[in-house]
């Protein structure tokens, strides 16, 4: 299932007018805020579709019965673009656990390139819920892989893929090589994916605008 929160009107559009920006993207502070402040919803409408058991609250009348998340959450974020979105989702599922990957682009001289995973870090995922967050959904091969690698820390309940922006090619790759036990949340999907596989109109170097450019 794809959910697109960007087709509909709310302030999480406002965020993501502002992170496309040139003129904000100039301050990177506003730049990872932004990018949390969207992890922070995306988190929000993932609670909705999760497990819930009453619990009974102390307060300082009584006892208030109330719906609380029953699950074991994992949050999974590929290095080093999508740290402030994994922030995000972290400020909402506090008691979550987390996984970090190092994935890149290695480049041939013909300008074709290879995802390379150099680093996994990653508790026991057997039964657990695993949101996943790569700001740019791309050609969506980064994404698959970096699936792929997490499984052998086991087969989670349920996966839900996090992406600010997607292509349409990086889009239709992930429902083809993603399992139907994952749930694919994106801002907004663009049309166009150059030769060098950068999303046109797409925002940018996401870990640039965050961290300042790398050799």
């Amino acid at each position: 299932m794809v959910h697109i929160l960007g087709n509909s009107n709310s302030v999480f559009n406002h965020f993501i007018a502002e992170i496309r920006d040139v003129n904000i993207q100039k301050d990177s502070m506003r730049f990872r805020r932004n990018m949390e402040r969207i992890g922070e919803i995306f988190a929000y409408e993932i609670s909705k579709h999760l497990s819930y058991t009453e619990k009974e609250v102390t307060t300082p009348l009584g006892i208030a019965k109330v719906n609380t998340v029953n699950e074991n959450i994992v949050v999974g974020t590929i290095l080093r673009a999508g740290l402030p979105l994994h922030q995000g989702i972290l400020n909402y599922f506090d008691g979550a656990q987390n996984a970090f990957i190092a994935a890149y682009r290695k480049h041939h001289k013909d300008g074709s390139f290879d995802i390379q995973v150099e680093y996994v870090s990653s508790p026991e995922l057997t039964d657990k819920i695993l949101i996943l967050t790569d700001p740019m959904l791309a050609t969506g091969a980064s994404m698959a892989l970096t699936y792929k690698h997490l499984l052998q820390k086991g087969k989670p309940k349920h996966t839900h893929i996090v992406s600010v922006l997607a292509s349409i090619e990086g889009l239709d790759y992930a429902k083809k090589h993603l399992p139907s036990d994952v749930t694919i949340w994106l801002g907004s999907v663009d049309d166009e994916l150059t030769a060098q596989s950068y999303i046109v109109p797409g925002l940018g170097d996401a870990g640039d605008l965050a961290y300042g450019t790398k050799l």
